[in-house]
């Protein structure tokens, strides 16, 4: 029987619960209020006994989970809670889910990023459910003065067979509040599993559907004035004067200032990324007003000088140079070409120099990934309230310890003297990362002595806000006279960031094996935009191996496989990121359940495989050309992510990765002219539209007992090059520069 241990003494596991009635908080270190999912038969409690970070349970048995993560779409609100409940074994109609506050004394990693909520949480989330299990059983044990091991749990029934005796949870609360916590509990085999691995409908869906106020642009508070921000028209450039005479006679404004969102001697950590930090704010009764004023105001902008950023990247120091200057498309292609040609390398085996020089053909490709936008549905936006030396603030943000910590140092307020109340995100995709919005709400609060919500509009992010960068890369592979792959190289790079996984596929399938990397600094705001750098590492790499395929005269599965087979029997090098075996599982598992090898009258199909953020996808897509516009039928997921807690929701996550790789593939493009965005809106920057998303998408999961891995990410990077590979079967060309509608229309 697997154990977990709480790890935590009695001195910090217990708290007095502040709700009626004695209770105690396990916190675990790591959970600790909106409703979302209302009681059904059993109705809401007279009284709650709170049980530790995630469970309180009414004196009817009612059962209140907490969700510790911010919600953004991925549907951990209902995911995180199922593992909890699964330990502690009740009902899941007699549960009650809540999203937690940002609270640092009893939870940490309460953030969106990297795929990691359910991967990290696992744990801790099923040791919570099942320390408050354990000590239920105690209370019951002693109330009935039999041995605990005699008693079972069932659906929220404590129960002891010898004696006939049962109770619900709701009648030993009280009492389990005090008995001694548990120094290990035991966990369940994944064979008892009855929540975890089924499929529960998100917890949110009747208030999401009725539109109920769940997301940050939704709060309101009595005297709440309204905020804008004019930021520089362009990167490279800084505030110099403004004249505000026209805008501040405007009627509902109450003022309009230059705010500083950073201070100049901050050192920055790696999320306090934002360019523009010298600002105009203008306040006033209501967004139409405000946005009108914000119309009227008059500024005049300078150039900037090049400076140097001290950040703390995670414990290890580290310095962003800013140059000077207006960047265009074509002075970054130029920087871009230079960089390349002194690339760092990053790993070497063999002897690839040689291997090439003998090769009986080589392959040679270069591709091309533009500027990203995130264009989470829901604007940029966060209410503040700072009054003296105490903050209470609401919003959508993903990183909401890290940014407390910016906030507590800008505003010289203790941090347990701030609030951050998490609301449901409107899309994030790591673009609410960035809080720098969050900083600014609270410094206009703080001038204004008043409760504010900041607001952007669409045109304020887009040409001001936290982009993907551009890369590039170059491969180059060599076969022998048998048609095997004996050499692989690879240069890439970015402006400004450097997108390589030098230690992923096919590192350790080739016995000769080259990574370069480079980048160029930039004055463009950059940071983490969907599975970072593998979303352009993925189509590029897919792509490129697809044309080597083609050249060995090979089918893309099978070459795939060779070279896993040689990774796994014989690998090279010790550094290689990836499970051999279980990334070819998911391409055997793709290959039969897309029934690979088939063929259908006008369809065309690409394949695509990788590995990031802990897990393995792999897809075919089937795609027709009708009228000159691509048309897809059907998109075939295979994924491995180890065990899947709610797979309703899984499903929903890939088919939403799906839709929206295809999406950024085909469309996304920002493009830069004198340091300007040229794409300010909708109308100038393409999304992908209901009519061009699949007709069809279908899931299936490698079943291989592995504790649950990322998902949030893994199922979008390869579907950028599975309808790259998909398109030269459809057109007889390939596609090496993002976004493919560009060739595809010339």
């Amino acid at each position: 029987m697997k154990t977990a241990s709480t790890k935590i003494n009695r001195r910090s596991f217990l708290k007095v619960s502040a709700l009626t009635g004695g209770g105690m908080l396990l916190s675990l270190n790591w959970l600790a209020a909106c409703q979302s999912k209302e009681a059904t038969a059993l109705g809401m409690p007279k009284e709650w006994f709170q049980f530790n970070g995630f469970i309180k349970i009414g004196e009817n048995g009612l059962v209140t989970i907490m969700s510790p993560n911010p919600e953004g779409g991925q549907n951990v609100k209902t995911s995180m809670p199922m593992i909890v409940a699964e330990e502690l074994d009740v009902d899941w109609e007699n549960v009650v889910v809540q999203q937690a506050d940002l609270d640092t004394k009893y939870f940490t990693r309460q953030f969106i990023g990297g795929s990691q909520a359910i991967r990290s949480g696992y744990t801790n989330l099923r040791t919570a459910g099942a320390t408050a299990r354990a000590m239920l059983v105690a209370a019951a044990a002693q109330n009935w003065k039999v041995p605990a091991n005699e008693i079972t749990v069932k659906a929220g029934t404590i129960s002891h067979k010898g004696s006939g005796k049962s109770a619900g949870f709701g009648e030993f609360a009280s009492l389990a509040a005090t008995m001694p916590v548990p120094e290990e509990v035991p966990l369940k085999s994944s064979d008892n599993f009855e929540i975890i691995g089924t499929s529960k409908k998100n917890v949110e869906a009747k208030n999401i559907v009725t539109g109920k106020p769940l997301f940050g642009i939704d709060t309101k508070r009595e005297g709440m004035l309204i905020a804008m921000i004019v930021h520089p028209p362009a990167f490279g450039k800084t505030l110099k004067s403004f004249d505000d005479s026209k805008a501040r006679n405007m009627p509902g404004i109450a003022d309009i200032f230059r705010i500083k969102s950073i201070k100049d001697d901050y050192k920055r950590t790696f999320f306090d990324t934002v360019q523009f930090t010298d600002l105009i704010a203008i306040v006033g009764e209501s967004t139409w007003q405000v946005l009108q004023a914000k119309k009227a105001i008059e500024a005049e902008w300078e150039i900037q000088e090049a400076y140097e950023e001290k950040r703390d990247m995670f414990g290890r120091e580290g310095i962003r140079v800013v140059p000077k200057g207006l960047e265009s498309i074509a002075s970054q292609e130029q920087a871009m070409m230079v960089a390349a040609q002194k690339p760092q390398t990053q790993r070497k085996d063999g002897d690839p120099e040689a291997a090439f020089a003998q090769a009986a053909k080589v392959i040679e490709r270069s591709y091309t990934g533009p500027f990203l936008a995130h264009n989470c549905m829901e604007p940029m936006n966060f209410f503040a309230h700072v009054k003296g030396d105490k903050a209470e603030c609401a919003g959508p943000l993903q990183k909401p310890e890290l940014t407390e910590q910016a906030l507590s140092s800008r505003l010289g307020i203790p941090l347990e003297n701030i609030e951050i109340a998490m609301t449901r995100l409107g899309g994030g995709y790591g673009r609410r990362s960035y809080a720098h919005w969050l900083i600014e709400a609270a410094v206009i609060s703080q001038k204004m002595n008043a409760p504010i919500k900041l607001i952007y509009t669409r045109e304020d992010d887009m040409t001001g806000g936290v982009y993907r960068s551009r890369y590039q890369a170059k491969y180059r592979a060599a076969l022998d006279e048998n048609n095997q792959m004996i050499a692989f190289h690879v240069n890439a790079g970015g402006l400004p960031e450097n997108p390589l996984y030098p230690d992923r596929f096919p590192a350790g399938a080739v016995a000769n094996y080259l990574a370069e990397g480079w980048e160029v600094p930039s004055n463009i705001t950059t940071g983490s935009f969907r599975a970072p750098r593998s979303n352009f590492m993925a189509c590029v790499e897919q792509s490129f191996l697809d044309e080597v395929a083609e050249a060995a005269g090979k089918d893309p599965i099978d070459f795939r496989l060779e070279l896993l087979a040689k990774a796994k029997a014989n690998p090279v090098g010790e550094r290689n990121d990836y499970d051999a075996e279980r990334y070819a599982k998911v391409l055997e598992l793709l290959r039969e359940k897309a029934n690979w090898g088939s063929s259908k009258d006008g369809i065309s199909r690409g394949v695509s495989a990788y590995f990031c953020h802990n897990s393995y996808a792999a897809q075919v897509l089937d795609l027709r050309i009708v009228d000159g516009e691509v048309k897809i039928d059907k998109v075939t997921n295979a994924i491995d992510c180890g065990l899947v807690v709610n797979p309703d929701a899984a499903k929903n996550l890939c088919e939403g990765a799906v839709v929206d790789g295809i999406g950024t593939a085909m469309y996304g493009e920002l493009k830069f002219e004198n340091g300007v965005v040229n794409n300010s809106n909708f109308h100038q920057y393409r999304q992908i539209r209901m009519k061009e998303s699949p007709d069809s998408i279908e899931t299936y999961f490698v079943e291989n007992g592995e504790d649950p891995s990322g998902l949030g990410e893994p199922a979008y990077p390869p579907v950028f090059a599975a309808l790259a590979n998909a398109l030269y079967k459809a057109t007889g060309k390939r596609f090496y520069d993002q976004p493919f509608i560009n060739q595809l229309n010339s």
